[in-house]
């Protein structure tokens, strides 16, 4: 996971510096009224990286056929539209509901009985609805910044899929709550809006469904995205 976020932040700096670089060179301002106009609408392309936190049942101890568990996820692409409707010069309301796909969920299980390792992957079909509310700064040039922060509500489309009910799967809930936080980057060119982001989200739900019969399950008390 943080290799993955590390990589994310350098290439987000790339760009800035270049773009910033390249904004530098030239004086003349580009969309000067878009700041004015009271709402605006967009489109987002965006990789989606996300990790299980994993809250170990209190009797794992217990079970001796399974040495150690450790959840993981791999990213997705998340295609979404933007709508931003501006509350005052510095402050914007915004929805930005995606489709995340390609994205899954995995298990890696240590057995003891027989001494192997398993990976259960668990495919994911994600739709979200965040809702922010942006911070801007000043405009400097063809520059700004913005802080970001507020909720958003997933539903796994893909939870009550065929391969997702297998038996011997990890069972997860339809819906998961979250809190995101973020910063971003406005970048003024001719004719559109640059607006490269970084976000972090904490879930607040346990999207664990427990099966005290299934081996798998039993050692899990709680998942949070």
């Amino acid at each position: 996971m943080y290799h993955l976020l590390r990589k994310q932040i350098i290439v987000l700096l790339l760009i800035c510096v270049f773009i910033g670089k390249a904004n530098a060179q030239y004086k003349q301002l580009y969309r000067e009224n878009h700041d004015d106009m009271p709402y605006y609408f967009g489109m987002t392309l965006a990789y989606n990286s996300s990790y299980l936190a994993a809250t170990k049942h209190i009797r794992f101890t217990q079970y001796d056929s399974i040495l150690s568990v450790e959840p993981g996820a791999s990213g997705g692409i998340a295609l979404g539209l933007l709508a931003t409707l501006k509350l005052n010069d510095f402050f914007e309301l915004r929805v930005n509901p995606q489709l995340v796909i390609g994205g899954s969920k995995f298990f890696t299980y240590r057995t003891n009985y027989p001494v192997a390792e398993e990976k259960k992957v668990l495919p994911s079909t994600i739709v979200s609805f965040p809702v922010h509310v942006k911070f801007n700064s000043d405009r400097l040039n063809n520059f700004r910044t913005y802080l970001l922060g507020g909720v958003k509500f997933d539903m796994d489309l893909a939870s009550t899929s065929a391969a997702r009910n297998a038996e011997d799967l990890v069972k997860l809930k339809k819906n998961d709550f979250a809190l995101e936080a973020g910063i971003g980057f406005n970048f003024y060119l001719p004719f559109v809006t640059f607006s490269p982001e970084i976000k972090f989200s904490y879930g607040l739900s346990n999207i664990h469904s427990r099966d005290p019969a299934l081996k798998y399950s039993n050692v899990l008390e709680k998942l949070q995205s």
